[in-house]
């Protein structure tokens, strides 16, 4: 009996433990929540994007994720996670504009389900044909992790350009 009690308070400690290291790393989080989005509103307003810009919303929530739809695109698209989607885009670091990612008019196509939160809330916005700007903060995109292959540092704030050529379910 003594053996299970005191297995049972190792693991409650152990649980409680680790509740302090996930707070700690939702603060940091939240900490860089505020970072991105200030960096986000800034470039809205420094570039005269206020009318133009507008933030996705997720079931009510606001993201931080802006959108400008420059092309809507045709047709009756449904998306799904498992919708395929054939894109032309290219990946820039917001803060300097440098570009880290493109397509090179190579046209991939993937499942909806698989790319970055960021393009699955905000490419079901525009239609077959259809042309959209992500402006996306980094938990949206590639998060707190270094892309050293594409030379994207960690918590970088992205703005994606992206032309939908092709959707299919």
């Amino acid at each position: 009996m003594n053996r299970l009690l005191l297995i049972l308070l190792v693991c409650v400690t152990a649980g409680f433990a680790s509740c302090k290291k996930t707070a700690s790393e939702l603060d940091k989080i939240n900490a860089q929540a505020v970072v991105d989005n200030k960096i986000i509103t800034d470039y809205i307003s420094a570039n005269g994007l206020s009318t133009t810009a507008k933030q996705v919303d997720s079931a009510g929530v606001a993201t931080g994720i802006y959108y400008i739809v420059i092309a809507p695109g045709a047709g009756n698209s449904l998306f799904t996670n498992s919708t395929n989607i054939t894109v032309d885009f290219t990946g820039k670091i917001l803060t300097s504009g440098q570009t880290f990612t493109n397509s090179n008019n190579f046209h991939p196509s993937f499942t909806l389900g698989s790319v970055m939160r960021a393009w699955k809330l905000a490419i079901p916005l525009i239609k077959k044909g259809g042309q959209i700007r992500i402006l996306s903060p980094s938990r949206y995109a590639y998060g707190a992790y270094d892309q050293l292959d594409i030379g994207l540092p960690a918590n970088s704030v992205v703005d994606f350009d992206i032309k939908l050529l092709d959707v299919t379910n």
